[in-house]
């Protein structure tokens, strides 16, 4: 896998993890309250300055209502085990 493919796939992770904040209707202030984490916290991470890791993406997950199959994967393709969430009592 080259380092592109894996750009493109963290790309549309952002994309997605934008997309569901805004479907929620909040904003990234709102957001940053719930996570108890400063604004640009959520800036970053929605902009890619800033890595999420997968217990960050299953906070982000859990506060938009969305799975995290559904916030990491490109339609119809699953990247990521369930199981391994299923430890984290995601």
């Amino acid at each position: 896998m080259g380092r592109s493919l894996h750009s493109e796939r963290y790309k549309r992770l952002l994309t997605r993890l934008r997309e569901a904040r805004l479907q929620v209707a909040l904003t990234q202030i709102e957001v940053a309250c719930r996570l108890r984490r400063p604004q640009s916290y959520v800036s970053k991470c929605e902009s890619g300055e800033r890595r999420i890791d997968v217990i960050e993406l299953a906070e982000f997950a859990n506060l938009y209502g969305k799975s995290v199959e559904f916030l990491s994967c490109e339609r119809g393709k699953s990247h990521f085990s369930l199981q391994l969430f299923c430890l984290f009592d995601i």
